[in-house]
């Protein structure tokens, strides 16, 4: 696990969404991509050097793209792969393996309740992709990339973020399963941890914050 502190007191924590306040994104997208191919790096795959389905990626995460148009494309590029699957709904299957962490959504509380600032800042995929979760309950501010029109690693996100926050950036901490994030959110002064299981960030949040692993409840001590 990657933790990096920030380079003044820390005041705020920001949270990615997808892959830490939920299960793996990468895991429930291998799982997807197994379900229609038999073979789980097939989508990520094409995320990473499709150079079509990039685009259409990075162009639906910034709002330029919507919920249909991505669909449609991204069947398309599947398609073009050899693999036919339905377009109405895609997104939807893609996420399907998708389940709330309730030992982060805890972490989160806890920092809040010992009076740190918490912010969300998401790459939003489809139009459902927070349903189930209240987003203004849980959080002091948000900055999801399909609203801003920017998207992470962009330092962009990560400073409309903290503004909303009213905290500098040198004063929060990001945590995020994708190292590039972390990477990027380190050149703003930012803290970070490279999310992989809620014990170890409970552990590192902990650290970073100077708070005893008594006050994360109801995240267990000997948990964490």
């Amino acid at each position: 696990m990657t933790v990096v502190a920030p380079a003044e007191q820390p005041e705020a924590v920001l949270f990615d969404f997808g892959g830490v306040l939920t299960s793996s994104v990468l895991d429930g997208f291998s799982d997807f991509s197994e379900s229609i191919s038999g073979d789980r790096r097939l989508v990520l795959g094409l995320f990473s050097r499709d150079e079509e389905a990039k685009r259409l990626l990075v162009e639906h995460e910034e709002g330029r793209l919507d919920h249909d148009g991505f669909e449609a494309g991204f069947a398309a590029s599947l398609a073009a792969a050899g693999v036919t699957v339905e377009t109405d709904g895609l997104i939807g299957r893609m996420q399907a393996h998708l389940r709330p962490d309730h030992d982060m959504l805890a972490l989160l509380q806890a920092v809040r309740d010992a009076g740190f600032r918490v912010g969300l800042v998401s790459n939003s995929l489809g139009r459902d992709c927070y349903a189930g979760f209240d987003l203004d309950a849980l959080f002091d501010a948000k900055a999801i990339s399909g609203i801003e029109g920017v998207r992470k690693p962009s330092r962009r996100l990560y400073e409309i973020a903290c503004e909303r926050l009213g905290v500098p950036t040198t004063r929060a901490v990001m945590v995020d399963d994708l190292a590039q994030n972390i990477t990027a959110a380190e050149r703003l002064g930012m803290g970070g941890i490279v999310h992989t299981d809620a014990a170890s960030t409970a552990r590192a949040v902990g650290g970073l914050l100077g708070l005893d692993p008594a006050v994360l409840h109801p995240l267990a001590p000997q948990e964490i």
